[in-house]
């Protein structure tokens, strides 16, 4: 008889062997079928879009870019129309684009042009991982601008890359930058070659184009109403105009020598033509500008609001913008021809701009435009200190001079007969000796954070603000406001004080709207505890600062601090700045030339900050804050007063 146990032992051994050998079997079913999907879903996904998805011709999209785009107060009032020039979309097949603006746009947009299959794998790598950016060389410019679907989202970028390979098989390469070329703005309104050409050189599009010239027009193309000379400044197109002769060299187009050679051609670049006898005013024309730049950096240039026949909502308030815009004027009435003042003015706790004022002297944006502050950069050094625990009631010797990294400042007597005061009579009496001190005593590097704190944004048109040239260095100008800060900067970082030290960026766009009204984009909200992200500290700060530069309204308190800054080593001024607030509304207006000079108005009296710059100030002011409640209560902000701090 079999021993029951041994029958029993080789069936136990194959279940024991045949479960594990299942489970796998099971697993590498799954496995493959996952792969199938993973791989099958794609490919089937792709092939449909081959075949459902497909790209205008350059001629639809121009056709569709003459659809009018309305600015609007922010009442829903029309401010302005961005009308599509007649006429200026010529197009120019490839041939007809010299060879010198095909090698500079294909060296700064999409060096693998020629060679690549109409995507970047690296860049759409990126897209894949983080569900935003990826690749945008020249196919796929191409295909962003005829869709009109812009947004960094996954869908488009796999549209994006079908697409890019449909067209790369049906079109030649040079088929392919005709079409792009022709349909991508320059900016001023202008798409295409010939019409850029014509605004900015007011020449036509031939092969007498010089290096330069084509090098400053590629140079325009990512970014056309920041790039534009005249609407952020020659220093600043003269940046990208380098960067562009820069990837001519790196990429073999030009030698070393020939860019040595070039020279940014600022004498030849034309100022826009759409002013006066065009269809905006100076002060509308800056307005557009701005707001055609802030639309541009979040996702919307005009080729898009175009397409779309979009309505764009700003933040201003059309009867703030036209006091503004009466007070300037009549204020530099009988004023020397040189004169210049610009004023802008923010709405404390949300960063709206409700009145810019950039000038009505030429396309030169004045409100735009950085200038040197001097004792109006004063509260930024305090400010820093108050995060310190600096005492601004404590007594203190004013210095007849300060060492402050490797500069010597002396000063004049300025406390009175003590030689001591306070920091609030400091700045009270315009005594600048005691904030230089102060500066030394904290550092440099900790005057900037407390201007940033404040809200002086951390770069301006690509430059770093409040160091050096070379971006890293703090050098002893930061003591007496020697780093140029523009109108609108200075404004939006008083309004944080003013706001009781809650930042919010200015911006002057709120909403866009499609054509049938529905809101396509509406700016976030980015309010926040400005100094350390405390909430109580900001406060005291702001509050202390709103006592220290206590002045008065013709009906409510204020603050005001104002500033000049020195021309040269004289005794008079090349600017003046005012810059205050009441809980409603924080305005700087700044007063000048066109080029730094001595400054003496019609009576022959030294330019101050508590001159002109105060007068606009005040006047502007009262004017708005006419029939407006007193905001701030009994005791928590500053007490009125008959005479503006100095």
């Amino acid at each position: 008889m079999e021993n029951p146990d041994e029958a029993d032992a080789p069936e136990s051994e194959t279940t024991a062997t045949s479960e594990p050998e299942g489970k796998k079997r099971r697993w590498r079913r799954i496995a493959a079928w996952t792969l199938g999907l993973l791989i099958g879903i794609p490919v089937v996904a792709f092939g449909l879009a081959y075949v459902l998805l497909d790209v205008r011709s350059p001629q639809e999209v121009l056709a569709d870019l003459d659809k009018t785009v309305v600015l609007q107060n922010a009442d829903g009032s029309e401010l302005l129309k961005v009308v599509p020039p007649g006429g200026d979309r010529l197009f120019v097949p490839y041939d007809a684009v010299p060879a010198k603006l095909r090698d500079a746009i294909v060296a700064t947009e999409d060096p693998t042009f020629w060679d690549n299959e109409g995507f970047d794998l690296t860049g759409l790598g990126r897209a894949l991982v983080t569900g935003v950016g990826g690749g945008s060389g020249i196919t796929q410019q191409y295909i962003k601008k005829s869709t009109g679907n812009e947004d960094a989202t996954l869908t488009r970028k796999f549209s994006e890359l079908v697409l890019a390979t449909k067209i790369t098989q049906q079109q030649t390469k040079k088929e392919i930058f005709s079409s792009y070329v022709n349909i991508i703005s320059f900016g001023r309104g202008t798409y295409g070659p010939a019409s850029a050409m014509n605004a900015y050189f007011g020449r036509k599009l031939d092969d007498s184009m010089t290096w330069s010239e084509a090098a400053f027009l590629a140079g325009m193309i990512q970014s056309p109403s920041v790039h534009d000379p005249y609407a952020s400044s020659h220093e600043h197109a003269r940046k990208r105009w380098s960067y562009v002769v820069n990837k001519l060299v790196a990429r073999g187009y030009v030698s070393q020598a020939e860019a040595v050679a070039m020279t940014y051609p600022e004498d030849a670049i034309q100022a826009p033509s759409e002013t006066r006898a065009g269809r905006v005013t100076y002060e509308q024309y800056h307005i557009k500008q701005q707001v055609l730049a802030e639309l541009e950096q979040v996702g919307y240039p005009l080729d898009r609001l175009r397409g779309g026949a979009m309505r764009v909502e700003t933040t201003i308030d059309p009867r703030a913008q036209a006091e503004a815009e009466k007070t300037v004027k009549e204020r530099l009435r009988g004023q020397p021809e040189h004169f210049r003042a610009s004023l802008v003015a923010v709405e404390p706790g949300t960063g709206a701009i409700r009145a810019y004022n950039g000038g009505g002297w030429s396309v030169h944006d004045y409100a735009g435009t950085p200038y040197g502050t001097g004792s109006a950069f004063q509260p930024f050094i305090l400010a820093a200190g108050l995060d310190r625990g600096v005492n601004v009631d404590e007594p203190l010797k004013a210095p007849a001079k300060v060492d402050f990294l490797g500069e010597t400042f002396t000063f004049q007597d300025e406390c009175g007969e003590t030689g001591k005061c306070t920091l609030r009579e400091a700045m009270g009496r315009g005594a600048p000796g005691p904030f230089v001190d102060l500066a030394k005593k904290l550092g440099a590097e900790a005057v900037r954070e407390g201007a940033r704190a404040a809200g002086i944004p951390e770069t301006v048109d690509g430059a770093v603000t409040l160091r050096e040239k070379d971006g890293f260095l703090i050098g002893p100008g930061i003591a007496v406001g020697r780093y140029p800060l523009r109108p609108s900067d200075m404004a939006g970082a008083y309004a944080t004080f003013a706001a009781g030290g809650l930042r919010a960026t200015p911006h002057l766009v709120s909403k866009i709207r499609d054509e049938t009204g529905e809101i396509v984009w509406e700016r976030p909200s980015d309010r926040s505890p400005a100094f350390k992200g405390d909430e109580a500290l900001s406060r005291r700060i702001a509050g202390t600062m709103s006592q220290v530069l206590a002045t008065g309204l013709k009906d409510r308190p204020a603050a005001l601090k104002t500033g000049d800054f020195q021309y040269n080593e004289t005794d008079d001024n090349a600017g003046g700045w005012a810059v205050g607030y009441t809980p409603q509304l924080a305005t700087a207006v700044w007063a000048g030339s066109d080029e730094p000079r001595r400054m003496r108005d019609a009576a022959g009296e030294k330019l101050t900050g508590g001159t002109i710059p105060a007068e606009i100030w005040q006047r502007f002011m009262n004017g708005f804050h006419q029939g407006l409640p007193v905001r701030w209560p009994e005791g928590s902000g500053p007490r009125p007063a008959t005479t503006a701090p100095r």
